[in-house]
């Protein structure tokens, strides 16, 4: 699949700027969140990286709607990502499906799966590490899930693309 062929290098770019933006104000939205937020239990977190529900857990101000502020604009954000790569991946499968051969359909098949399941491992982990009640938080289960979507999908990815020759 080329993407470049299928939508041309205009829709390409425009996915591309969309996809840089929409990350730059979403960065600059919590950079600016944060740092305008007093700490007043210390600055140590028991994460390798900064997130933000930890760093609102270190907030001595009334967070509580910091946080709904922050959730419906990652909701927002998330539910428009989520629905174009829904579509995207419905437009992959139906030209896949069109394939004349059998072996060009496994191959192109076997391309998209371990994306998709990436995608899926980030999605899910990223999803129940922070719709998870507080009641089942603990820095542990915090980590380890933080480890799953940050750190195993782009491992992972990087090793399917090896495999698969594009890099």
């Amino acid at each position: 699949l080329h993407y470049g062929t299928l939508l041309g290098s205009r829709a390409c770019a425009h996915m591309a700027a969309a996809a840089w933006a929409s990350a730059f104000l979403y960065s600059l939205l919590h950079t600016a969140n944060t740092f305008s937020l007093p700490l007043c239990q210390g600055n140590a977190l028991g994460q390798f990286f900064c997130e933000i529900p930890q760093i609102l857990k270190l907030s001595c101000s009334k967070s509580h709607l910091r946080e709904l502020g922050l959730i419906a604009v990652s909701v927002c954000l998330v539910l428009g990502c989520f629905v174009f790569v829904v579509f995207s991946y419905v437009q992959i499968f139906r030209a896949v499906l069109r394939i004349p051969s059998e072996q060009g359909r496994y191959k192109a098949f076997s391309t998209c799966l371990p994306h998709l399941a990436v995608l899926s491992l980030f999605v899910s982990t990223a999803a129940f590490a922070y719709l998870k009640p507080h009641s089942i938080s603990s820095k542990s289960l915090d980590l380890a899930l933080s480890i799953l979507y940050s750190v195993v999908p782009p491992i992972i990815s990087a090793d399917i693309e090896v495999h698969a020759g594009y890099l």
